[in-house]
């Protein structure tokens, strides 16, 4: 080693969503923290779609936001268009997607980092770990220089080890432009890390300018009301910005024909990439394939900033060669003459088994050593930022000697995530679906800061002024729905009237509560039958939120009910502690299947026990017996 000198609390190793998540997080609980990146430039870089949010994603972004993460801000602070999927549905799909200023998300992440206290930035590549007695002790880059912290957090994305694809030619890089991590893999293997290869991919770039916007069927954001747009941060004075289209494309039998004739060329089928890819966001020619007899397939065409003309073309990411890439999207309607700016290509790179981790993310093998992000199998900027922000504030924690955060399936999308990453042993990238949390109708996006904030202030990353004004939120909304029930309606011609207009009729007189409940009926029908609002506060962007919130409880009171009844029985398995020095070979009772589950993830609960895949629910009914009736004697502990 060349140089010792630089000592430090934390020691964060790549700066994209998740390294940005930790370093912010960590230094602002008073770590001093370093941030290393192979390039300075390409901070919170997105090199795939601009976009944040989405379906279940935007649940993550506004958990992060509710905990005190940045990334709820970074997207309302560069959004290029805002827009509500599902908007017709129940509000347990709903999502917030912003179609961001690529450009200007970066510069604005980099910007706060470089204004935070106790942060320090480098430009180096982090090649080797130093670890003691199990325990990390700092990293040494590749000119040999050590940086020492007793707590390291690896964010390394798709740069581990990583090697694009263009149709049968290969090199080494973790995003097209920039350099590959390599050595960092052998290291973890060293430690007896369980290293695999997975892949993933990014569709090519045009120039917008040879684009025929009028083949494309065009899609605005949201409609602005009373101008207030729907933001992902839950802080005040969000900014107001001019909103910019996107556009929709199908693929047709020509396309699929061009793919078909060159699928001899694709890396993939001919087995020069082994990493798996991701089920939910396949390559076009896995579309093609895999769903033969769809005709066509959505491709939309989304700005990648305001002060450039390179488009994004969502939807069609594969690794077949250029020449072919080129007559495929040619063959789009409006992409008939477009310049191809960028090709696409596949991107395979190292990541780690998650089972390797503890529900603070930090690996189980060596103390203060965290990951976070695509080296833990997921995919996705807003899955990296979530298990970032998680990992900075435990790696705080750790140092502390205090517990985790108590972030679980039954208080947020997070909790779903990690710990179905350290309990099911996932062979592909993890993407969040809203159909992984079992409790989607508590864990909206529209009450994180109602469920999370105060985890968030208590962890001291959440200011006194947010999380006084989302109390102040609480009691308005209980004083609203008790206004509601007194709120009288009497079932005269001029109400029945304006209820026919909404397909509702009114028989007998009743009250704003039970009137709010019908499924056409909502505030602004509440307004025309004369209620008045009884909220007094100088922000209107609380009273709306006040307002949906009160409406959703009362809605869906009975669904809610249900399941937050399930939610005490998860909770009570999840009280359970297992011992974590229990030998599961020495208890007869379980299958052979289940001990070797058992034995491999080393859950902490019962609750965790029953969620992992391969684990017999009658062999945790055995362990759950034995644990309560304190039957776990010498012969089942080592």
């Amino acid at each position: 080693m060349l140089y010792n000198g630089f000592k430090f609390d934390c020691i964060v190793v790549g700066a994209g969503h998740a390294g940005v998540e930790a370093a912010i997080s960590a230094s602002r609980l008073g770590l001093k923290t370093l941030l290393t990146t192979l390039n300075i430039d390409n901070i919170a870089l997105m090199p795939c779609n601009p976009a944040i949010g989405g379906p279940a994603k935007s649940n993550l972004v506004r958990e992060i936001d509710a905990l005190g993460g940045v990334m709820g801000e970074l997207a309302d602070s560069t959004y290029m268009q805002l827009k509500t999927l599902n908007s017709s549905k129940g509000p347990a799909v709903r999502a917030l997607r912003a179609q961001s200023d690529k450009k200007e998300y970066r510069y604005t992440a980099r910007h706060l980092v470089e204004q935070q206290e106790n942060l320090t930035l480098k430009q180096t590549q982090i090649v080797d770990l130093i670890v003691e007695k199990n325990e990390i002790k700092g990293v040494v880059d590749e000119l040999g220089i050590e940086y020492f912290a007793p707590s390291v957090i690896l964010t390394t994305g798709t740069s581990l080890e990583g090697r694009i694809f263009i149709g049968l030619k290969s090199f080494q890089a973790g995003r097209l432009g920039e350099r590959s991590a390599n050595g960092l893999s052998n290291k973890l293997k060293e430690l007896g890390l369980n290293v695999r290869k997975l892949k993933t991919g990014t569709p090519a770039r045009v120039d917008g300018r040879t684009i025929d916007y009028s083949k494309l069927e065009l899609h605005p954001g949201d409609e602005i009301i009373d101008g207030m747009p729907r933001f992902f941060s839950y802080k005040p004075n969000r900014p107001i910005r001019k909103q910019y289209p996107c556009y929709l494309t199908k693929t047709n039998e020509r396309t699929h024909e061009i793919i078909r004739a060159n699928l001899q060329y694709s890396p993939l089928y001919r087995g020069l990439i082994t990493g798996v890819g991701p089920r939910y966001c396949p390559s076009i020619e896995d579309k093609v394939v895999r769903f033969s007899h769809n005709p066509s397939h959505h491709i939309f065409i989304e700005p990648e900033g305001v002060d450039t003309y390179e488009v994004y073309i969502q939807g069609f990411s594969t690794s077949l060669p250029i020449e072919a890439q080129f007559e495929m999207i040619h063959s789009l309607p409006g992409l008939e003459n477009v310049s191809v700016i960028k090709p696409a290509y596949a991107v395979e790179y190292d990541s780690v088994c998650a089972l390797e981790l503890d529900n603070g993310l930090m690996t189980k093998k060596i103390k203060g050593l965290f990951l976070a992000g695509q080296i833990n199998g997921t995919s996705g900027y807003e899955e990296a930022a979530a298990q970032g922000l998680v990992a900075g504030i435990n790696a705080k924690n750790y140092l502390d000697k205090k517990e985790y955060i108590e972030l679980t399936r039954s208080n947020s999308y997070i909790g779903t995530l990690i710990d179905d990453l350290i309990t099911k042993d996932i062979d592909e990238p993890y993407r969040m679906l809203t159909s992984r949390s079992e409790y989607r109708l508590i864990l909206r996006q529209d009450n994180a800061d109602l469920r999370l904030m105060e985890l968030g202030y208590k962890a001291g990353l959440v200011r006194e002024s947010d999380i006084q004004r989302k109390r102040t939120k609480e009691i308005e909304i209980e004083k609203l729905i008790e206004n509601l029930k007194e709120f009288k309606i009497s079932a005269n011609e001029k109400n029945k009237e304006i209820l026919s207009k909404y397909n509702e009729a009114l028989e007998l007189g009743t009250n704003g509560y039970n009137i709010l409940k019908r499924p056409n009926v909502d505030f602004k029908i509440l307004k025309e039958l004369g209620y008045k609002s009884r909220i007094k506060l100088d922000d209107n962007y609380l009273i709306r939120d006040i307002e949906e919130q009160a409406e959703i409880l009362i809605k869906y009171d009975g669904y809610i009910k249900r399941q937050l009844d399930q939610i005490d029985k998860q909770i009570k398995t999840d009280e359970i502690k297992i011992p974590d020095d229990i030998d599961y070979n020495a208890i007869k009772q379980i299958s052979t299947e289940s001990k070797e589950k058992l034995n491999k993830i080393r859950p902490k609960t019962i609750g965790q026990a029953l969620r992992i895949g391969g684990v017999k629910p009658a062999d945790v009914s055995v362990l759950m017996v034995l644990i309560e009736q304190h039957r776990v004697s010498k012969s089942l502990i080592n």
